[in-house]
């Protein structure tokens, strides 16, 4: 399994080269680029030229890329809307495809292997215009994400839309054979448990997000401090067909300093 850390964790800073050496010396593989714009700023050429430096000069690969959720600086705290591409009005589909185009255009200066995409909000439910938009918006996105030699995960939420049986409804009715699945065991262990979610949708899973709950809500903690079963967990990822990378996601919230970010990641990545 691929060991990877999602630049999540530091989601209240601007990413640099100093992170990403913490990111580095914990032993990871790849990293995954958390698309927020107070964060990451994909638009910003000369940040992401900086950013694709160090990847050219380190052996850590830039795995995956975090579709943006929001627009604006702030999280959508400024009044912003989700990123939908799902969303009933069309205006706010185009929206939200056009800006996750833009941070796929990254992939022209750090090339990434995977673009990691939501669909729908949290309260969106399962319905055949739900299917249809899904379908559609994979579509387009593939379209361009395609010759930048980048494939779509699509990740199952805590929503109606991304039950693990619609995602595959919409990936077989679709006929997208070549876009798979990022596994989150946080939110499946909130909805129907890590293992039924694996079992269905182990044939599609390219990558996986690894945190940990209490079953209570999304927290984001570091593997070991809620109540998921791990070793079940890791065992049942290792016997996946597409040997699916494995990415902790944990809370900026935690406020954890980078020394502490390096030591728990590479407890947790011994355990791979």
């Amino acid at each position: 399994m691929l060991k990877v850390i999602s630049s999540h964790v530091f989601l209240r800073n601007r990413l640099h080269p100093g992170l990403l050496d913490t990111f580095r010396k914990s032993g990871a593989q790849g990293v995954e680029l958390f698309a927020a714009r107070q964060h990451f700023d994909y638009t910003n050429r000369a940040e992401v030229r900086d950013l694709a430096d160090w990847f050219r000069s380190n052996p850590a690969e830039a795995f995956s890329l975090h579709a943006p959720l929001y627009s604006d600086l702030e999280m959508g705290r400024s009044g912003s809307p989700i990123v939908n591409v799902i969303h009933p009005e069309k205006g706010r589909r185009i929206d939200a495809m056009d800006e996750i185009k833009r941070a796929l255009e990254v992939a022209e200066q750090i090339p990434f292997r995977f673009l990691v995409v939501h669909l729908g909000d949290r309260e969106d439910t399962w319905s055949p215009r739900a299917l249809e938009f899904s379908m559609t918006a994979l579509e387009h996105l593939r379209a361009f994400a395609n010759p930048l030699g980048v494939k779509l995960l699509v990740e199952n939420l805590q929503n109606e839309v991304t039950h693990p049986t619609n995602i595959l409804e919409i990936l077989n009715t679709g006929h997208f054979k070549d876009i798979g699945v990022c596994l989150d065991v946080g939110h499946a262990h909130l909805i129907d448990g890590v293992m039924p979610a694996l079992a269905e949708l182990k044939d599609r899973i390219h990558s996986s997000h690894l945190h940990d709950n209490k079953g209570d809500r999304d927290s984001h903690l570091w593997p070991g401090d809620g109540a998921i079963a791990w070793d079940e967990t890791l065992e049942g990822l290792k016997k996946a067909p597409q040997a699916p990378a494995g990415v902790l996601e944990i809370h900026y919230g935690l406020e954890d300093t980078p020394e502490t970010v390096a030591q728990k990641a590479a407890k947790i990545f011994e355990r791979f």
